[in-house]
């Protein structure tokens, strides 16, 4: 057989050559040369691949057969005309047959298939279920240590209950022995006595055989069925020395009445045991109308009982808390780690020498690099472990720096060696004196060649901050933040100024501690930063924080790692409140969720209830001072910040702008990302919404870029602050000043029949314009002020004559102008004025 070249063999198949050396490359024949002879068996390879690439068997055989068949009728119909046609009819039909054995292929592939699905959804619920029965599993262990808690509680109460049971029947059957043997003395003393017979009280009253009235229960005239003679018991007779024992009362029963701070009025009725009408009616002889459902305050409530004849007993503000808050703490106290505080001016390195500690950058995370929030951390030194808070510097944060005065037990006070004492610094000394905790000075940035550290020394010492080597009490230790120098000698002296003061705690039991900060967290929910100070913090526990509560469902440290509990003197970020509570409040673990819940309800409308209690009828001047306040200008804000203590920070310095004419109010200011809500409240009052560390999200920007409301966004307390005041200066009114133009001297006086006394000057000063106001000065004095009625040069009129020139000037409406008196040219200009 010849043979055949590849290139001849694509002229026979219809391809390309190119198509077919690729072909022949993926069936795994070697031929690259289009002039190459193929063979037969070649053939044949590329032919098995082919029909693989296409889905057909190994031998050949087709997975699927297509037949057509066509046949071809005649029909005859009858035309409009009665003429008969024949028309012929072809009828196709297309029928496919199916290899069975690649059905069953893909029934058993797509069985596979199905099965691995259903084996993955079974180990996923089989999984869950796992998890399901962990936790059900948890949950039961937790109901079971409750269940015997109250168990033990209840057989305690119960043993109690016996046991005065027991006393109580005890002393009654002691008085009752008493009982007996007073009657046997009374008896033994009437059978000594002769009797006499007593007159009866009545027809109806009968005489016993020792001389008594006796008392019947029921009268013989009662509706009662008579019993028949002869079946009669023995009537039992009571012996009393009268027929009832009450008697009415002589005069009003007082009563003691507890009064709450804030009472309604159908509630201090009840507790008097009156009608409210009658309350009512008291205070409407008193001058104030009131409701039964209307809250009272405290004050009125008491002028009110005493009105009744009733005593009043004023109940503390605080009684509710009290009875709730009464955490007992038993226990052996142990040693705990002090808590730190470092102060300072704004920019004198404390957050950088925290970071030596800690061997971390948390300046380079702070937005401009100064500090904007409390930051707690829990520092492992190799001679103890230490808490440290850093504060703020800046001025806003004014309240951040005295909590964290008042919670720890050593203030570290750092002052930069070249600035020395600034007024931040002098600041967090008073704040360090108000919480009565020694304080320790850290002189920092020693390593500069400006440092001067003696002139801090004498600083310091103006405001009793004297040095040890200069016969004080405070130590003072160099250190740098850069190199470390004298970081070791100043924890040493935080620890050993610990020691000395015998810092310990009860670390078991109902934890207490005190929030340092709280936010609002995508995710998290309420996130809160609390400070333990006694106890242990359990994950479960009932946490009552200001006014929120919560069960708490999770805790994690300074490091974001989750722990089970916290001990003293350890800061711990806590998930499961109902809200943010308020930066400062007492973090307070108590027993029942139902009672924090009480406390919590009656701490957020106290303050609501007391105002509302209180308010008074208006006085004139109140009402004068309402009218001033609505005439004055006003710079609306809803601040939105990302923790609590900034969003205070950021109130209490942007409040401090107002000024007489201007006032910055702020409608709105709390915790979280800026929502729709938030936006509608800015368009409802013309405020402009500032988020401090926080965005918007998609439904609150689609309706500010509808709306148009002004959304200002920072990340530095004192841009925010900056660009308020800018706007409040640029709200101000604007200051006229007086400038002077020129000055013009008249030398000589001219009289003119038409213009009146026209005065001949030099200017001498500046220049004189027609348009401007001018003075008439006379040995310095003014003698009048008007305007230019006209200004010639020569003969001509002119709008303007500069200094060292003549010209004439005519005062309008005013003729005495004498030789030696001075015209003064001047303008009035608005200067933008700033606070």
């Amino acid at each position: 057989m010849a043979e055949v070249t590849v290139k001849q063999f694509a002229e026979v198949v219809g391809t390309p050559v190119d198509r077919l050396l690729t072909q022949l490359a993926e069936a795994g024949i070697e031929l690259v040369d289009p002039d190459a002879a193929i063979s037969d068996e070649q053939k044949l390879q590329l032919l098995t691949h082919l029909r693989h690439s296409h889905g057909e068997g190994v031998a050949g055989e087709p997975r699927k057969i297509t037949l057509k068949r066509r046949s071809v009728s005649e029909i005859k119909l009858t035309g409009s005309q009665g003429r008969a046609k024949t028309v012929s009819i072809e009828v196709r039909k297309k029928r496919t047959y199916v290899k069975r054995s690649a059905v069953i292929e893909e029934d058993a592939k797509r069985r596979a298939e199905e099965d691995a699905a259903r084996e993955a959804e079974l180990a996923k619920l089989r999984e869950e279920e796992d998890r399901l029965a962990s936790a059900r599993a948890e949950k039961q262990a937790v109901e079971d240590a409750e269940r015997q808690r109250k168990h033990e509680e209840e057989a305690k109460q119960k043993a109690e209950e016996d046991a005065q049971a027991r006393a109580d029947a005890e002393r009654r059957k002691a008085e009752a022995d008493a009982r007996r043997e007073a009657e046997a003395e009374d008896r033994r003393m009437r059978a000594a006595v002769p009797r006499k017979p007593a007159t009866p009280a009545s027809a109806d009253d009968k005489q016993t055989k020792y001389g008594r009235t006796e008392l019947h229960v029921a009268h013989a005239t009662s509706g009662r069925r008579k019993k028949k003679p002869g079946k009669t018991k023995s009537a039992v007779n009571l012996q009393m020395d009268s027929k009832h024992g009450f008697e009415k009362p002589v005069g009003p029963q007082v009563r003691e009445v507890s009064i709450p701070e804030t009472i309604t009025v159908g509630e201090l009725a009840q507790r008097m045991a009156v009608k409210a009408t009658e309350v009512i009616k008291v205070m409407m002889n008193m001058g104030a109308m009131a409701t039964i459902n209307q809250v009272i305050d405290q004050d009125t409530a008491a002028i009110v009982v005493d009105e009744m004849g009733h005593k009043a007993k004023l109940l503390k503000e605080n009684a509710l808390e009290e009875q709730v808050l009464q955490v007992e703490h038993e226990g052996e106290r142990v040693t705990r780690p002090p808590v730190v505080t470092i102060v300072g001016h704004v920019d004198h390195g404390k957050t950088s020498l925290l970071d030596y500690i800690r061997r971390t950058r948390v300046a380079a995370r702070e937005a401009g690099g100064i500090t904007q929030h409390i930051g707690a951390y829990r520092v492992e030194t190799e001679k103890g472990v230490i808490t440290f808070l850093d504060t703020p510097g800046h001025a806003a944060f004014t309240a951040m720096r005295a909590r964290g005065a008042n919670v720890a037990d050593i203030v570290v006070l750092v002052v930069a060696a070249d600035d020395g004492v600034m007024p931040q610094t002098v600041e967090a000394i008073q704040h360090a004196r108000a919480a009565e905790v020694p304080i320790v000075v850290a002189v920092t940035k020693i390593d500069k060649p400006e440092a001067d550290l003696e002139r801090v020394r004498s600083g310091l010492a103006q405001h009793e901050i004297i040095s040890e080597e200069w016969g004080g009490e405070n130590i003072f230790v160099p250190v740098s933040a850069k190199s470390g120098e004298g970081v070791d000698k100043l924890l040493d002296s935080i620890l050993v100024q610990a020691e000395v003061l015998e810092l310990a705690a009860v670390a078991s039991g109902p934890a207490s501690g005190f929030v340092l900060e709280s936010s609002l967290e995508k995710g998290r929910g309420s996130v809160a930063t609390v400070l333990i100070q006694r106890g242990l913090l359990k994950n479960g526990d009932i946490l009552l924080a200001g006014q929120e509560f919560g069960r708490v469902r999770a805790m994690f440290d300074e490091d974001g790692k989750r722990i089970e509990e916290a001990g003293p003197s350890m800061p711990a970020l806590v998930l499961g409140l109902s809200g943010t509570p308020n930066a400062g409040d007492e973090a307070v673990v108590v027993p029942d969720e139902r009672k924090a819940r009480e406390v919590a309800l009656y701490r957020q409308g106290k303050i609501r209830d007391v105002k509302l209690a209180r308010q008074q009828a208006a006085k004139l001047d109140d009402v004068f001072q309402q009218l001033q306040e609505d005439t004055l200008a006003g710079l609306n804000l809803l601040i939105k910040s990302d923790v609590q203590g900034s969003a205070e920070a950021l109130r209490d310095a942007v409040t401090q702008l107002s000024t007489d004419e201007i006032k910055v109010k702020v409608i709105a200011s709390s915790v979280g990302g800026i929502t729709e809500s938030d936006v509608n409240l800015a368009m409802a009052s013309k405020a402009v919404i500032i988020g401090f560390n926080v965005r918007a999200d998609g439904g609150a920007r689609r309706l500010i870029s509808e709306s148009g409301v002004d959304v200002r966004y920072y990340s530095v307390i004192y841009e925010a602050i900056d660009d308020v005041k800018k706007a409040v200066s640029g709200m101000l009114k604007p200051e006229l000043r007086e400038q002077i133009v020129g000055l013009a001297e008249v030398r000589d006086v001219f009289r003119s029949s038409k213009m009146g006394a026209v005065a001949g000057c030099l200017v001498i000063e500046g220049s004189v314009k027609r348009n401007l106001p001018i003075r008439v000065l006379r040995d310095n004095v003014v003698i009048y002020e008007g305007q230019l009625e006209s200004l010639r040069r020569f003969k001509d009129d002119v709008a303007e004559v500069r200094a060292g020139t003549e010209c004439g000037i005519g005062v309008k409406d005013y003729n005495d102008v004498h030789a030696g008196d001075q015209i003064e040219c001047y303008e009035r200009v608005e200067v933008a004025r700033a606070i």
